[in-house]
């Protein structure tokens, strides 16, 4: 198992603080951490190594990193990249792969998910074509956030069976965190039975693929309890695990090794 701390990995931001979507998990406030484009060049490249390359989405569910595409380049003359570009049509997907080393996208096929969450008139058909695209292009790495439809697992199991038609080089769980200023603020995480059982059934319905825990997800004693979940399903990574999940792998005889970058890479 891999622990991964990606302190190597910088975060930036092709539309600085501004999206169009305001999506109820969210509505911007993880943009405010990342570095807008007049910061790029305070990454340290004696430290820095890659870059998450995302942004704020316009009303259509896209990042503007094809309309960034020269600066983004740019950066990637001097680090790998791992592009979270959005929706795509095919030209679009394909001047993405030019550049990325691996693309971060977010997946969903429930259209009541992306109706309420984004806010989005698309179907979950549109997500699977903008990734059977990005497949064409690039590695791609797909994220299933638990519980995002207000802590509620709803389309999340469906998701995976489409991955697992579809193909996938690795998959990315994240976890609903309740954030303040959202619309989900006074949410709850998803129970832990469900987490559970959401990772169980990834690992049984696609036994070959790499399963990762992203870092989003919530703080506190119900991190750690994810954490041991993810152990106790045979995931493969966890960025940033509680401590007490680290002592758990290692009393459990787990054979551990820590990453430096974003676990998309």
């Amino acid at each position: 198992m891999e622990f991964v701390n990606p302190f190597r990995t910088g975060v930036v931001s092709v539309t600085g603080t501004a999206c169009a979507l305001k999506c109820a998990h969210c509505n911007g406030h993880y943009l405010r951490h990342m570095l807008t484009r007049e910061r790029w060049n305070q990454l340290d490249e004696n430290v820095i190594r890659s870059c998450l390359v995302s942004g704020g989405c316009d009303k259509g569910g896209k990042v503007p990193v094809v309309e960034s595409l020269d600066a983004v380049r740019e950066l990637g003359k001097k680090f790998k990249l791992n592009i979270h570009p959005g929706l795509l049509d095919e030209d679009e997907a394909r001047r993405v792969g030019e550049v990325a080393s691996v693309v971060s996208f977010d997946f969903v096929v429930d259209d009541e998910t992306i109706k309420e969450v984004y806010g989005l008139p698309g179907r979950g058909e549109d997500y699977m074509r903008t990734y059977a695209a990005l497949r064409r292009y690039a590695r791609v790495v797909p994220h299933i956030c638990i519980g995002i439809k207000g802590g509620e697992v709803r389309g999340e199991f469906r998701s995976l069976d489409a991955l697992r038609e579809l193909g996938a080089d690795a998959i990315i769980f994240l976890v609903l965190i309740p954030t303040r200023g959202t619309r989900y603020e006074s949410a709850s995480p998803p129970e832990l039975e469900d987490v559970k059982r959401v990772f169980e059934y990834a690992r049984q319905r696609l036994p070959g693929t790499p399963l990762y825990l992203g870092c989003m997800r919530p703080h506190g004693a119900y991190r750690e309890k994810v954490d041991r979940l993810a152990i106790d399903a045979g995931l493969d990574r966890i960025v940033l695990p509680a401590r007490g999940a680290v002592t758990y792998a290692e009393s459990l005889g787990i054979d551990v090794a820590w990453r430096e970058e974003c676990c998309a890479f």
